[in-house]
């Protein structure tokens, strides 16, 4: 790779549910690449988090919406034109959207053509993050200005994406890293050039996490001093939030704990209704988006993590969630799911405790038996702590992909 610009390409920047992103392209600034953010969205949370802002890269906000700056859309399309890769570029994003018929692939290509047009002329990589949306917007732009590409894949892009077109952008691409042996499996299985495909475990810094301390012996019994849990998330299906209620509705009436939830989404409202109508409304404060900062507080003041993970009817899914790797950073013993990635994590009886998805049953049991058995919170958390401290520390991680940019 050369000595240029590196333009990471980002759905929105800066996003507080993309702690991991911010992570790894300060940990490259850090490493001496030069780059420059572009971004299809522009930012909606009010927050920042703190090593945002130790950021320096100049970003660029793509039009999110075409009919939005139409002036600037049809210059970027003249100037394409006039390139040598534009036809190739319209080729194949002609043959995309026979197989896909809808605005947002021709909101693809019009981004694209800006993002052509605009990059500084010392750009010579492409990095994107995530496999969908921000791929298509790449690979075309790349192809108009003769730029190589490589992307980091995650979750929901991998999962909702068709896999015809996986096989095409994997074929296009230089290479692509993911963040679960689960997700190198299934992606390697669709190219016949496997060697492309490598994980890279987003790991933690650290240095962000307060080590373990001891947590109050809480058993549920008293009724001024609940077993506080905590969950993680966007109120999204995937997150198995609903679950998470009825199994909270099945434990004793005389058990004593509190929830907190963290994070935005659009099933929040709905999620608020089930837990009056289940009459667990008195237990449960929601907190909305939260910084990095306010989210490690919730965890140390915490008793227990939970999360439902599961697969969402569309196939979206998470990975390996972040957030679970944060609670058993500060020594918070996890109640998960069995699904995805997640037992490359957790091992149950041994590091946490797994249940099946959408078992309501069985995560109302590990939580009963959790609530009333601190020694065994203690126990999980401490083993939990160990691993990922030993394991997914991020910067084995960084310097799998510094190496790949010649850093």
């Amino acid at each position: 790779m050369g000595s240029g610009i590196a333009a990471i390409l980002v759905k929105g920047y800066p996003r507080l549910s993309e702690t991991f992103i911010a992570q790894e392209i300060l940990g490259l600034q850090q490493r001496g690449q030069r780059q420059i953010i572009v971004s299809l969205r522009h930012p909606t949370d009010k927050a920042v988090h703190a090593l945002n802002r130790q950021i320096t890269a100049p970003v660029l906000y793509l039009p999110e919406y075409l009919y939005e700056e139409p002036a600037r859309v049809a210059e970027a399309r003249d100037w394409a034109r006039s390139q040598p890769g534009y036809q190739r570029a319209y080729q194949i994003f002609r043959g995309d959207l026979r197989r896909d018929p809808t605005p947002n692939r021709w909101r693809r290509f019009g981004q694209a053509c800006v993002l052509a047009r605009e990059l500084p002329d010392a750009v010579d990589f492409l990095y994107v993050n995530y496999l969908h949306t921000p791929t298509s917007v790449a690979r075309y732009a790349g192809m108009i200005r003769d730029l190589p590409f490589a992307v980091s894949a995650h979750a929901k892009d991998i999962w909702t994406t068709p896999e015809w077109e996986i096989r095409e952008k994997l074929a296009d691409a230089e290479w692509l890293t993911t963040c679960t042996r689960y997700n190198v499996e299934y992606l390697r299985g669709l190219t016949n050039q496997p060697d492309k495909v490598f994980l890279t475990y987003h790991g933690l810094d650290f240095s962000r996490f307060p080590m373990p301390q001891p947590r109050p012996l809480r058993d549920g019994g008293a009724e001024d001093d609940p077993v506080r849990l905590l969950t993680i998330g966007r109120a999204v299906e995937k997150k198995g939030f609903d679950v998470m209620l009825d199994a909270l509705a099945r434990l004793p009436a005389d058990l004593n704990w509190r929830l907190d939830q963290i994070g935005g989404g659009p099933l929040l409202d709905d999620l608020r209704q089930q837990a009056e109508s289940l009459g667990l409304a008195g237990r449960i404060t929601w907190h909305g988006p939260q910084t990095q900062d306010q989210v490690i507080a919730a965890l140390q003041k915490a008793d227990l993590f939970v999360l439902a993970s599961r697969p969402a009817g569309d196939g979206d899914r998470d990975g390996l969630p972040n957030v679970l790797m944060e609670a058993q950073a500060t020594g918070l013993a996890c109640v998960a799911t069995d699904f995805s990635a997640i037992p490359e994590l957790i091992e149950d009886g041994a590091t946490g405790r797994l249940v099946p998805p959408n078992d309501v049953g069985a995560l109302a049991g590990a939580l009963a038996d959790l609530i009333t058995d601190p020694g065994q919170r203690s126990r999980l958390g401490g083993a939990g702590a160990r691993r990922v401290r030993s394991t997914f520390d991020f910067q084995a991680g960084l310097d799998h992909l510094a190496a790949r940019f010649g850093l």
